[in-house]
């Protein structure tokens, strides 16, 4: 549960020093969010790779995470979400498993 909140502070901390938060931090908590239901584990570490411009309305936020089961296995996770840039409408969010 530590780890949770010290990467929920990581990821809000630049709204704390008073400038905007980085366009992807928004995916990025949804990110997370949905790794911790899907695989119903802590999220340990947290890395924002990249966004690529799929299309003119399709991007893609790229994040690897460092997940822990119940059980002790730590293994990554890519989580590459597709969304509208315009509207922000969320498209896909998929998920591929790596060695941690």
């Amino acid at each position: 549960m530590i780890p949770l909140l010290m990467l929920i502070l990581v990821i809000s901390w630049p709204l704390s020093r008073g400038s905007a938060a980085p366009d992807y931090a928004r995916w990025g908590t949804l990110a997370v969010k949905e790794a911790q239901q899907k695989y119903n584990a802590e999220i340990v570490d947290y890395k924002h790779i990249g966004r690529t411009q799929i299309k003119p309305k399709l991007a893609e936020e790229k994040f690897k995470l460092l997940v822990r089961s119940k059980a002790g296995r730590e293994f990554g996770v890519i989580v590459m979400i597709r969304f509208n840039p315009s509207t922000d409408k969320l498209q896909s969010i998929q998920f591929l498993e790596t060695r941690s």
